[in-house]
């Protein structure tokens, strides 16, 4: 089964996450370090990655691009507390399949991209 990446510098929405994609049947592996998360990309079977826009050890934007000088080529989705509709103009040619706000349904905004997972 592919797994999930999340990584997020929060470890409350790192457990929110948890306990969201647990209950929807998904294997995940959360990170608050980017570079934690890279390396559990370049040995594991990702199916997506979720990140925030702020990391531990480096910012969202790094990370992302620091994801496709790997040999990852799945979609990357972000959830932001800024502005999601800034974030995806800014990340749109750093292949970012969507840009979601922390505020509000984001669960209901998430799923859709993690159905065909």
């Amino acid at each position: 089964m592919k797994t999930i990446i999340h990584v997020d510098n929060s470890e409350f929405f790192r457990k929110l996450m948890k306990v969201f994609l647990m209950e929807q049947g998904f294997i995940g592996a959360y990170f608050s370090h980017g570079a934690d998360a890279l390396e559990a990309i370049n040995r594991e079977d990702v199916s997506v990655v979720i990140t925030g826009m702020a990391l531990s050890d480096m910012d969202g934007k790094e990370f992302i691009k620091r994801i496709y000088a790997s040999s990852y080529r799945g979609p990357i989705i972000v959830l932001t507390s800024n502005n999601p509709e800034v974030e995806q103009q800014a990340l749109e040619n750093r292949g970012v399949k969507a840009c979601i706000s922390k505020a509000g349904a984001w669960q209901e905004k998430l799923l859709p991209y993690l159905t065909n997972v």
